[in-house]
């Protein structure tokens, strides 16, 4: 059925999700040693930082830009398609109104934005909560829509985890936490819930085997997932070769998350839920 078999009956519960647990675990340490070195668990970007970005289209190398902008608190230069994008450390205004002079000179067809320090601390608390909210609200939802304790915690697991194990590898890329890649986040919860709703939807209220349900409500939701990501790798690239830094950023971010998802929607949630159907639960 389908280009994919998936057919799981031989491995037990605990088989499925000791992979996923095990990563979910790591991530968590990852997120932790990042949180105590940066105070927050992804690596804050110029939004959340303050500073300055500079989207440049040259074929100037890395080391060229760098020595032209030495005497400023270059961060990083980045490979954007035809271009480059530049982030800049806090800088004092004459400092500031300095390299955006030195910068229209050589490179005239220039994007300059800038944070203030103060503003990117707010944005900090208002993110968080964000998160938050944005989080316990999934939970209500799902909780309110099956009623049982098991399964809905398995939905909400699954979610946390496609979170949090993109946040981790968010830091191991090196792609910060702006106000772009935030809202790439919180899609990723409305990913990640439909497609572990319509698995349980299909685990707990349909007649059938169970191994012919999840077979079932995997090639549905493995064609939707499917071709969320030919989109999402779609914007990617443009992007990409568009040098378009906030573009890049969330598609990266929704591509990551959308293949954690898949994992974890496969073999987190199937072997929760596996565990609580052959325990009696369920119809």
């Amino acid at each position: 059925m389908g280009l994919v078999n998936y057919n799981i009956e031989k491995y037990s519960p605990k088989q499925l999700v000791i992979i996923p647990l095990g990563l979910l675990a790591v991530s968590l340490v990852l997120l932790t040693l990042n949180m105590v070195s940066t105070g927050m668990p992804v690596t804050p970007g110029i939004d959340f930082s303050g500073g300055t970005a500079v989207t440049i289209f040259t074929t100037d190398t890395k080391e060229q830009i760098t020595s032209y902008f030495t005497g400023y608190p270059l961060v990083e230069v980045s490979d954007m398609g035809n271009g480059k994008f530049l982030k800049f450390g806090l800088m004092d205004d004459a400092k500031y109104k300095s390299l955006t002079s030195l910068i229209n000179q050589k490179y005239p067809d220039t994007r300059i934005d800038q944070i203030g320090e103060t503003f990117g601390k707010s944005l900090q608390s208002q993110a968080v909560l964000a998160m938050i909210f944005s989080f316990i609200g999934m939970s209500i939802v799902v909780f309110l829509s099956f009623r049982t304790f098991v399964p809905s915690g398995a939905v909400v697991l699954s979610a946390f985890a496609d979170m949090v194990m993109t946040a981790a590898t968010m830091n191991i890329v090196g792609i910060p936490l702006s106000l772009g890649t935030l809202a790439a986040l919180l899609m990723l919860i409305g990913y990640s819930v439909d497609s572990d709703i319509l698995l349980t939807n299909r685990v707990l209220k349909r007649q059938g085997k169970l191994n012919e349900k999840l077979a079932g409500a995997f090639h549905t939701g493995i064609i939707m997932t499917t071709t969320t990501l030919a989109a999402v790798a779609a914007m990617f690239l443009v992007s990409w070769f568009g040098a378009v830094q906030i573009i890049y950023e969330i598609s990266a971010v929704l591509l990551i998350g959308l293949l954690y998802d898949v994992m974890n929607t496969w073999l987190t949630n199937v072997g929760i839920l596996k565990w609580y159907v052959l325990k009696g639960g369920g119809k």
